[in-house]
């Protein structure tokens, strides 16, 4: 498996000095923002995590590899790239086989995170059961991967899109912890409070490192998720974004949207008629994620 991964220089160098490194995914860049923010963000949140301590690690899949952390051209390429193809558990094989340019999903970062031996993954929010998953079947990969996966996801809780008490089930029924930082409720992505608890309310890194290493060291395989809550400042109000989440879903319906073109639509959606607000949270709550996740990993490394 080793022969698929390339480091950049900054991870390689990072890894052998034994520094702190935090893996980034590219579906954000390619399929989560548009052209130029995607690029922008993805650069400063890069620095975020350096500035924090830890060294930033964006993976995509680029000429029949895992590319663990990308220089300026390829984060180009993402951002600008129509052809960049969504990469999941089930794409992996796909695109590396033929050298295609790949986006890593949650599932799919998890998995390079893991096998590059970086424990702190940092993203927007996890996918989750979508609303009416009890007709469609619709529940994404990222779950199933953070129950056998041993990486930490950072994120601002699951997309407020999907059905989020049937993921917290979900999540509970394969024993994967959610922790939240700053507060016992689980957040919702867009807004600071989805109505559901987290399991645990872990605040500092060192608590959050704490719970982590016990949970591997007990044996215990599969991710963590660490629920970060986006500022108070950047957040949307609650019935805002629920109406409008309701138009984009209705909308995404009657044109017949299914499967990995859900959510890059309903984002799309929501940013127009919120006038670009859902996209100024968005890459706030990244930016907060990035921080702690940072600070997670250096913790971890103590």
């Amino acid at each position: 498996m080793q022969s698929f991964l390339l480091f950049s220089p900054e991870v390689a160098s990072a890894r052998a000095a034994g520094k702190p490194v935090v893996a980034l995914e590219s579906t954000i860049i390619s399929h989560g923002m548009p052209y130029p923010q995607n690029v922008q963000t993805a650069r400063e949140v890069e620095q975020i995590i350096r500035d924090a301590g830890a060294v930033p690690a964006t993976i995509a899949i680029i000429g029949g590899q895992i590319c663990v952390g990308l220089n300026d051209a390829q984060l180009e390429l993402l951002g600008a790239s129509p052809d960049a193809l969504k990469v999941s558990r089930r794409d992996l094989p796909y695109v590396l086989a033929t050298g295609k340019l790949g986006a890593t999903t949650v599932a799919a970062t998890m998995i390079c995170a893991q096998l590059a031996g970086i424990e702190v993954f940092v993203t927007g929010g996890i996918g989750g059961v979508h609303r009416g998953a009890e007709t469609s079947f619709d529940i994404s990969a990222d779950l199933q991967e953070l129950s056998h996966t041993s990486v930490a996801v950072v994120c601002a809780g699951v997309k407020s899109i999907l059905d989020i008490g049937l993921t917290l089930e979900y999540l509970e029924t394969h024993g994967v912890p959610v922790l939240s930082v700053g507060q016992p409720g689980f957040p919702a992505f867009f807004t600071r409070e989805s109505g559901f608890k987290a399991d645990f309310q872990l605040d500092t890194p060192e608590e959050q490192a704490a719970f982590i290493r016990t949970k591997w060291q007990l044996g215990l395989a599969g991710g963590v998720v660490v629920s970060n809550p986006v500022p108070a400042e950047s957040a949307m109000p609650g019935e805002e974004i629920d109406a409008i989440i309701k138009q984009a879903l209705g909308e995404a319906e009657a044109q017949g949207v299914k499967g990995k073109a859900v959510t890059p639509f309903l984002l799309a959606r929501i940013k127009e008629l919120t006038e670009g607000r859902s996209l100024a949270t968005n890459i706030a709550l990244v930016k907060h994620n990035a921080l702690v996740g940072a600070r997670l990993a250096v913790a971890l490394n103590a």
